[in-house]
């Protein structure tokens, strides 16, 4: 017992409470943007609330039983390996018998719950470079190439493999994911500033080039993504086709204004929006509760991502570092993807609102990345109050002349 509130003594509630704020919020707004849809479709209007709350009870269960962990288990190689062999085969599953949902077969359906694998390959892949790169830290500085080509060449079959489902925008994410830890590994600056820059200036290049292709030119399984792109400049040219979303995503926003319509007042949730529920879920928000509630619990979020990168910062050990920057940089690219889509800034991707989407993949997944954050953040404070206590110890056993 005593061990066990030792534990929670270490808990850090700047990062377990926002996380319980946002996913709750969540939680709620799945019944609000859900409702509509569920009714009309001549089903009971809780039901997808009902399982994000599920979601969330399973996600706290994971957290609990990851904090429970001594850090070192889940730096076994095995069980790494295991886990990655897992995804592998259920995303190659995936594609073969999945379930096609706006274009891509991504989806594993058992009886009504169906499981996104790409989903939990984001914090695989966290959790597998954290590992690599930890052990290689002399090799990476000597040559990186040398010292990663392996694990970047296992990784990048993985994200071919979301890829091929086809999921571009879920494969775009991963892509990132890996640029993070890579440039969280330890390589010198001058190869920092390369790869950035190159993937910033590929980026733009590729939006561009995307647009001016003949759609003709794509293969038939892609022509989803010309579309989006065509009509990322002017969405309302394509107002009647690929444009729909954006446009209703525009006006759901002007809709709510500063103070919202109201909690279940959306209007464009009601067949204008298909997707109010996931990716436009920050739409919804806006519309509903209004400009200012949507900009602190994006503030509440960009808190949490940021109190997540400073433990990476400030751990004691590589390993511990590069989890909590990766998830971190995680979390910070999917919303800067999800909330650059559906303004405009950025082409859409059908990448989901960190905790607040309904998605139960997405929020199992963030669930488990914060209780390694929580865990870790308890094994540095552990140490921290251990050395504490040892120099305090050896203060007192100094002999007085």
């Amino acid at each position: 017992m005593a061990k066990k509130t030792k534990k929670i003594f270490y808990m850090d509630y700047g990062i377990l409470i926002p996380y319980l704020i946002l996913s709750v919020t969540g939680v709620i707004m799945s019944f609000s943007a859900s409702s509509y849809r569920l009714l009309v479709g001549g089903k009971n209007w809780w039901e997808d609330g009902a399982k994000q709350a599920a979601f969330l009870l399973i996600g706290l269960v994971a957290i609990w039983l990851i904090y429970k962990m001594k850090t070192g288990v889940y730096q076994n190689k095995q069980f790494i390996m295991f886990a990655i062999s897992i995804i592998g085969s259920l995303l190659i599953l995936t594609r073969l018998i999945g379930t096609e949902i706006n274009g891509a077969y991504g989806w594993l359906y058992v009886g009504p719950i169906g499981i996104q694998p790409a989903e939990f390959l984001k914090i695989m892949i966290i959790w597998y470079l954290a590992y690599i790169f930890a052990r290689r830290q002399e090799g990476i500085v000597k040559d990186f190439k040398e010292a990663t080509l392996r694990p970047l060449l296992l990784v990048g079959f993985l994200i071919g493999l979301v890829l091929i489902q086809p999921d571009t925008g879920g494969a775009a994410i991963l892509v990132l994911i890996l640029l993070v830890m890579v440039l969280a590994s330890g390589i010198s600056y001058v190869y920092s500033l390369v790869i950035g820059g190159g993937g910033i200036a590929l980026s733009v290049i590729g939006i561009e080039l995307i647009g001016l292709i003949p759609k003709s030119w794509y293969p038939s399984s892609f022509s989803h993504v010309y579309d989006r792109f065509a009509s990322f400049k002017n969405p309302f040219d394509f107002v009647y086709s690929s444009g729909h979303q954006m446009v209703n995503s525009y006006y759901a926003i002007y809709h709510g204004g500063w103070f919202g319509q109201g909690l279940g007042n959306s209007i464009q949730k009601k067949g204008f929006l298909p997707e109010a529920h996931s990716d436009f879920m920050f739409s919804i928000i806006i519309e509903e509760l209004g400009l200012i509630v949507a900009i602190l619990l994006l503030g509440l979020l960009l808190f949490l991502i940021l109190r997540i990168i400073m433990v990476g910062i400030r751990a004691s050990t590589p390993f511990n570092s590069l989890m909590c920057i990766g998830i971190g940089g995680m979390l910070l690219i999917q919303t800067f993807v999800n909330v650059g889509g559906i303004t405009g800034i950025i082409p859409l991707t059908g990448v989901t609102f960190p905790f607040l989407s309904q998605g139960g993949s997405s929020l199992l997944t963030l669930s488990i990345s914060i209780g390694f954050v929580l865990n870790i953040r308890a094994d540095e404070l552990r140490k921290r109050h251990q050395l504490q206590l040892q120099q305090q110890a050896d203060l007192v056993q100094l002999p007085i002349d």
